[in-house]
């Protein structure tokens, strides 16, 4: 009696918890479904998106990671307030320097460049806007293949937090999907290691090709993208980089 007793309480911690922000949402996997069965409801080749489908979702039920409503109060404002302070102190250099040398230029941009990007990865952590991703972009022929193999490592807490993968945005077989695959804290550099360790392990991160990167979503949320105003890497870490010394 004492044992079922022991057992049931086990079973209904365990049951407990088991977390999925995207439990109830269609288009991600949910606690009862199991991952082949989700896979096969939402093939991301040919789920097309939509409001319903913005993205395709998978979680790892028993990560540690709770966000709260607390998490990045207050980053993006901030945030802003620096890029424009930096914007502000690029174009007075600009006219001081104007009839210079393009190289003199950006000499004299690099460290102030380099310490608003120091700034901003400090204002993320002390804001607790942490979550980052390794960003993978697979050919659309290939992209159910590699959600196969991501989704059921995140599930089993393989990789990181959670996954997402573009659905089909109709623009045909050249354009390249997105995979997204989350840890917790971009400066937990052991973790991202760990994640990356096992996507190279998966097939999906090999140092010898042309390599995978890393963006923390605070860079997102500010829409630091390649080719941004503000001259800044968007990516944080490379796979090439970090798998250096590896075979």
């Amino acid at each position: 009696m004492a044992d079922r007793t022991v057992r049931a309480t086990a079973e209904a911690t365990s049951k407990k918890a088991l977390y999925n922000p995207y439990e109830g949402r269609i288009c991600g996997r949910q606690l009862a479904e199991s991952v082949e069965d989700f896979l096969q409801r939402l093939p991301p080749l040919t789920t097309r998106v939509s409001l319903e489908y913005p993205w395709i979702f998978v979680a790892n039920p028993r990560t540690g990671s709770r966000p709260t409503d607390r998490d990045g109060a207050g980053f993006t404002p901030a945030a802003e307030a620096l890029l424009q302070e930096f914007t502000e102190k690029k174009e007075a250099i600009e006219i001081q320097m104007k009839g210079k040398a393009k190289g003199s230029i950006t000499r004299k941009l690099t460290p102030l460049r380099q310490g608003l990007e120091d700034r901003l990865l400090s204002l993320a952590r002390e804001t607790h806007f942490t979550s980052g991703k390794w960003m993978l972009f697979p050919c659309p022929a290939d992209v159910n293949r590699q959600w196969a193999v991501i989704a059921p490592a995140v599930v089993n807490g393989e990789l990181g937090t959670a996954a997402k993968v573009a659905p089909n945005d109709g623009s045909g077989d050249q354009s390249p999907r997105v995979i997204c695959v989350y840890t917790r804290d971009f400066s937990d550099l052991e973790d991202v290691k760990r994640v990356l360790g096992r996507l190279a392990e998966l097939g999906l991160a090999k140092k010898n090709e042309g390599g995978i990167y890393y963006k923390v979503d605070a860079f997102t949320e500010l829409r630091i993208n390649t080719g941004n105003v503000w001259g800044l890497k968007p990516s944080t870490y490379s796979s090439k980089e970090l798998l250096k010394g590896k075979k």
